[in-house]
């Protein structure tokens, strides 16, 4: 079964075991219940309670009791299965797992380069505060960080499985 992150713990809160989440799903309500089982690299957790601090939710696990047990859950990213109405997406939205793998194509800061210069394949889709980052792995050179904004990715296709940018001058070399 596909996973999918939907939140990363960002710290504790209270003496508890209580942690706050930053949000990496479009439907929070829906995706942070009681009950929830929530994959990590610590293993399963259960949310057993749920409440809403500041706009994120801040979940009581099973098994986390005190302020040192959810200390140890900072950073750990939260997943969980898809099921069958979580594939209904909009013709412009993507899953990271359908970007990765996928060669970067530019055409210039204007989109109109007849020969594109291939950047490199998506190692990974960072979910940055303002927008999120194509991660492109590139020969011989540092991974390119490129923004997920539609100024410039022109066009995503999957059959041909490549993403066509127009990036600014200068945006790879920094």
């Amino acid at each position: 079964m596909t996973q999918v992150v939907v939140g990363r713990i960002v710290r504790p809160h209270g003496v508890r075991g209580h942690v706050v989440v930053d949000v990496r799903t479009d439907e929070p309500e829906r995706r942070f219940q009681p009950d929830t089982v929530f994959h990590s690299a610590k293993g399963n957790l259960t949310a057993s309670e749920v409440r809403w601090h500041q706009g994120r939710p801040m979940l009581k696990l099973l098994g986390v009791n005190d302020r040192n047990a959810a200390e140890e859950l900072r950073g750990v990213e939260l997943s969980m299965d898809l099921g069958e109405a979580d594939y209904d997406l909009d013709e412009d939205e993507f899953r990271d797992q359908d970007l990765i793998g996928l060669l970067v194509c530019d055409y210039g800061p204007d989109g109109e380069a007849e020969e594109p210069n291939e950047v490199g394949t998506v190692s990974r889709v960072d979910h940055a505060p303002a927008h999120d980052l194509l991660v492109v792995k590139r020969r011989g050179s540092s991974p390119a960080l490129i923004p997920f904004v539609a100024d410039m990715v022109d066009e995503i296709d999957l059959e041909a499985e490549v993403i066509r940018v127009s990036l600014p001058e200068g945006l790879l070399e920094l």
